[in-house]
């Protein structure tokens, strides 16, 4: 037995001499330099490759079996004078023995110098197109198979089994490699240069560690990064579930965009790909932006087909203004200049190739607070969805400081022009009719944006503050639709009050129409004028009712081409710095011929109701039925406010009632003649006076004292002649009096 075993022993080591010895013969006596040509060819014909080994082919059979190559270009056999790669060098080497039992053992592999040039043409065309396919394809007999021709047509035949194939490779290394793409149709290019990767041991089902570094590049937009892979990297082809473990990516990136500043970026987790499934998922995720700093769980399924992506994200509390800043993006100027300092998002995440949804969302912003979703649901159509609900916010603060207007400037100096002559006393002349142009020619509305704009938001604020007006339980609902703007709904308490309001642009002709109506209810108007910076020249309670329409795209044309009805109705007001009840004294005081012996007792005239309508021309506003309930007095009135120069000319009718006061002035006490008399009032000069513009009107005062003075003297001539005279001859001569 023993013997045996020696035979034995001796005749398989003389096996592995002959092996070693022919492997050392075919090595020294074959040389694949020789056969570079064959090889070429060999390559063009089966797989469509221009090769052009330009250096050696080193090579060695046994164990090993070796290759390396130098010196290599690569290209498209439809366009060998176009190489789209080139090869510095090239080293691998594989064990002969166990690729009998199909593993491939492989020992490092070094690529060094690759120089990858990807480029399309002006027709669209690659320089990488047609690699991979045969010169020439030979059109085989159909012939029913005698042995499997495929690993899984081989496991599905019944009786017959093939093992996987298993890689062991002892590691992977990449060093100067650079890839480049040019597009010439759109000028676009890409590249990644530098680019260093190392491995551990690569074996299947076992954690490979794994380092990249490289450094990426565009030119449209000009941009650079740097950046750094690291992980370990496990695998399983029978399964296809492949598994990036404590993946780490790091880096800076600087170019156009950022304006000269850097972004630092960082991102790690665990990365899971399962083919089989179609799905991938990167869990406990965790990346940072510069200072801003983040949180996620991210899925994406249907890789194959049309992928969708959905899981959350958490971004901690971050200084949103120095973010911006440090990539670059300079923020408007805002009235408050410490806005957008604080952000903070919570959010679940959904997003296809062609939409963005960011739902169950709770984003705060500097003292607000809003839940709710919004995203884009089309990319193409820019097809925004916002519904949120906040719990208050400053719109204010975000809004940009107000500028210069140089015309309002104008109309100021024009009313304090007027307003040194204009007192409330009445004893000045009648202010003039204003002139100065109110409103601007500048185009506001981006109409070319508009027209893509497809919107549908709903929001609902407990308190926000908009053009200084301090807006409760505030809700809006509108929508955009091919260049149709419609606000359908829009509520709010405002002073106590309520404004309701719907409104429409349509910015599809050429020229946009829009239209709103409104309804306001029990607003203090005075609050209403001091929030906007205005004068106060009238306080009450309004209720107003509007429907007007107009077109243009400028202040100036709305206001030119402004066409409506306004409804108004003032309760409980007071005329500002107008005492007419003084005036009226006055007048009454000449008319009796006595002087006044007591002062004024107020500078302002209160009321108890100012109502009218409005019927809007384009941009004159008629007033034929303004009414006025003073204590004392009834004024009526008719007259026209210009809003294109915000002017106003009206005359005023007052009906004395008597003085209802305490201790009336007796030389205005009222005469028993003068009830029912209507006084002439002329109110004329900027709107912004308010009833400081208002004269009692001279020339029809004289008229009405003169037919006063007639009846007067009717009354003394009935005295006088009593019953001597006939009917007819009195009035006759009352009517004399009267003209």
């Amino acid at each position: 037995m023993k013997a045996i075993s020696k035979i034995l022993g001796l005749v398989i080591l003389g096996l592995l001499l002959l092996f070693v010895a022919l492997g050392f013969a075919l090595t020294h006596l074959f040389d694949p330099n020789d056969y570079k040509d064959e090889i070429r060819e060999l390559a063009r014909s089966k797989a469509g490759l221009e090769l052009d080994i330009r250096g050696d082919i080193g090579w060695s059979l046994f164990p090993w079996l070796g290759l390396e190559l130098h010196d290599t270009t690569l290209a498209s056999a439809s366009t060998p004078q176009q190489p789209f790669a080139d090869l510095r060098m090239l080293g691998l080497s594989v064990r002969v023995l166990p690729l009998l039992s199909r593993e491939v053992q492989m020992s490092d592999i070094t690529l060094n110098g690759l120089n990858l040039t990807l480029a399309r043409d002006e027709s669209g065309k690659g320089n990488w197109e047609g690699v991979g396919q045969p010169a020439q394809q030979q059109v085989q007999p159909e012939a029913e198979p005698t042995a499997p021709t495929t690993e899984t047509e081989a496991q599905t035949r019944p009786g017959k089994t093939s093992r996987p194939l298993r890689l062991d490779i002892d590691s992977l290394s990449i060093k100067d490699a650079r890839v480049s793409y040019h597009d010439a149709q759109s000028g676009q290019q890409y590249s990644a240069e530098g680019i260093e990767l190392t491995t551990g041991a690569i074996r299947e089902g076992e954690s490979i560690p794994l380092k990249l570094n490289a450094f990426f590049g565009s030119n449209k937009p000009v941009m650079r990064a740097r950046t750094e892979l690291q992980g370990s990297l496990r695998f399983d082809n029978t399964l296809q579930r492949y598994q990036f473990e404590d993946l780490r990516l790091t880096g800076e990136a600087s170019g156009e965009p950022l304006q000269g500043k850097t972004l630092s970026f960082s991102a790690q987790g665990q990365l899971l790909a399962d083919l089989a499934a179609d799905v991938a998922e990167w869990s406990s995720l965790k990346f940072t932006a510069n200072q801003l700093r983040g949180l996620g769980e991210l899925k994406a399924s249907n890789l194959q087909e049309q992928p969708a992506i959905s899981g959350t994200l958490s971004v901690a509390p971050f200084n949103l203004r120095e973010f911006l800043d440090s990539v670059g993006q300079q923020l408007p100027a805002m009235a408050d200049g410490n806005a957008l300092s604080k952000a903070e998002l919570i959010t679940r995440l959904n997003a296809t190739s062609n939409s963005l949804s960011l739902e169950a969302l709770t984003l705060k912003l500097d003292d607000s607070t809003f839940t709710g979703q919004l995203g884009i649901s089309d990319f193409a159509r820019q097809a925004l969805r916002v519904d949120l609900k906040g719990d208050r916010l400053d719109l204010d603060r975000y809004l940009a400081p107000p500028a210069k207007d140089e015309q309002a400037e104008a109309r100021q100096s024009e009313v304090k022009a007027t307003e040194t002559v204009a007192v409330g006393s009445g004893t000045t002349p009648l202010p003039e009719k204003p002139t100065q142009q109110a409103w601007s020619e500048a185009s506001i509305l981006p109409i070319a944006t508009l027209r893509t704009l497809d919107t549908r938001i709903n929001l609902a604020i407990g308190s926000l503050t908009a053009m200084q007006l301090p807006l409760d339980n505030f809700s809006l609902k509108a929508r955009t639709s091919g260049g149709l703007l419609t606000l359908e709904n829009f509520k709010s308490g405002l002073y106590n009050g309520q404004m309701e309001a719907t409104a429409s642009l349509d910015a599809r002709p050429d020229i946009p129409l829009l239209s709103a109506q409104t309804r306001i209810a029990h607003v203090p108007v005075e609050h209403l004028l001091q929030s906007q910076g205005e004068q106060v020249v009238v306080k009450g309670l309004l209720n107003l009712d509007s429907d007007i329409r107009t077109q243009g795209n400028s202040e100036k044309a709305w206001i030119d081409n402004l066409n409506g009805k306004v409804g108004f109705v003032l309760d409980n007001g007071i005329l500002v710095d107008a005492n007419l009840e003084q005036q009226l004294c006055r007048a009454i005081a000449t008319l009796n011929r006595k002087p006044l012996t007591s002062e004024p007792r107020s500078k302002d005239t209160p009321f108890r109701e100012l109502k009218g309508n409005l019927t809007l021309r384009n941009g004159v506003a008629s007033n034929p039925d303004l009414k006025v309930s003073i204590p004392g007095l009834t004024v009526n009135g008719n007259g026209d406010v210009d809003l294109r120069v915000l002017g106003m000319d009206y005359r005023i009718g007052i009906l004395i009632e008597g003085d209802k006061g305490a201790m009336p002035d007796p030389a205005c006490a009222v005469n028993e003649r003068y009830v029912g008399v209507e006084w002439p009032l002329r109110c004329r000069g900027p709107l912004e006076l308010g009833a400081k513009a208002c004269r009692f009107d001279n020339d029809a005062l004289g008229k009405v004292a003169a037919r006063l003075a007639g009846e007067k003297l009717s009354e003394k001539l009935e005295e006088k002649l009593g019953d001597k005279v006939s009917p007819d001859l009195k009035d006759a001569i009352k009517g004399l009096f009267k003209r």
